[in-house]
Parts: C-alpha cells; structure tokens; sequence
C-alpha cells in the first residue's frame, strides 16, 4: 500500500491514496492552520471507525441478520505529553434493523474487535480499546 501527503501551505495538506482518491488535512488557527480539514489524528480514528464498521456489517450480513444502518461513535484520550498518543478509545455501535439477534451483534463486534480491523488492534497497541453498543429495532412489532 502507498499514498502521498504533499503539504500545501501552514498546516494544510492533502493525502493522496493509491486508488486515487485525495482528502484534506489541516490544523487548528492557533497552531497555524486555516480550519479547512480534518486533523491527522482524526484520520487515525476515521481509518479505525470504517475498519470496524465495515467489518460488523459483514458479518452480521453473513449471520443474516437484517442490518439497516449501522454507524460508530469514537471517543478518545490522547496522552498529555509528547508523543501524544491515543491512551483510551471507546467505540460505540448504534445498529439499526429488523428483528436484531443481540448475541451475533456481540459476536460481529468481538470478531472485529479481536481478529478482523487491522486498525483497531494495532492502535490497542498503546491504547485501551473498548466497545460497546446499542440495538435500534426498526419494522418489528
């Protein structure tokens, strides 16, 4: 896997992926930024919420369990000091459809958690890594 940062002006840059798609990074005005992209730390976090995601709807389609919508709500602690790296990060799940088994639920977001997200686990390499999630039964009586 390759990309390319090229740095444009203060704190802006612009990541450039091998499949051709580019994204925006900027920093804070105070530290010199404009405000006109994403922090790279919340690229790390953004990286580590699509693994997952993408991770627990595929296994609860392969259960066959009739997900709707699913989405990851990242909380995160970054160390006081240099480097100030992520200390604790908790993921939370909200998934959404019809008739949800809660048990294959747990199953798709250990199986992420443990095996599956590249990112997950290697950021639980210096952080704490939680999950934990909630069912939103849609079209059940």
């Amino acid at each position: 896997m390759n990309t390319t940062v090229r740095w444009i002006d203060g704190m802006m840059m612009v990541g450039e992926s091998a499949s051709g798609h580019a994204i925006v990074m900027d920093g804070p005005e105070e530290l010199g930024g404009k405000n006109l992209g994403v922090r790279p730390m919340e690229m790390l976090l953004l990286g580590m919420g699509g693994c997952t995601t993408v991770d627990v709807v595929s296994t609860l389609k392969k259960m066959r369990e009739n997900v709707q919508d699913c989405r990851v709500e990242i909380s995160a602690k970054r160390a006081d000091e240099h480097p100030k790296v992520f200390t604790a990060i908790h993921l939370h799940f909200i998934v959404e459809g019809d008739n949800l088994n809660d048990k294959k639920i747990t199953k798709a977001v250990s199986l992420s958690a443990d095996k599956y997200c590249s990112a997950s686990i290697m950021l639980a390499k210096t952080a704490t890594v939680t999950h934990d999630f909630e069912v939103i039964q849609i079209g059940s009586a």
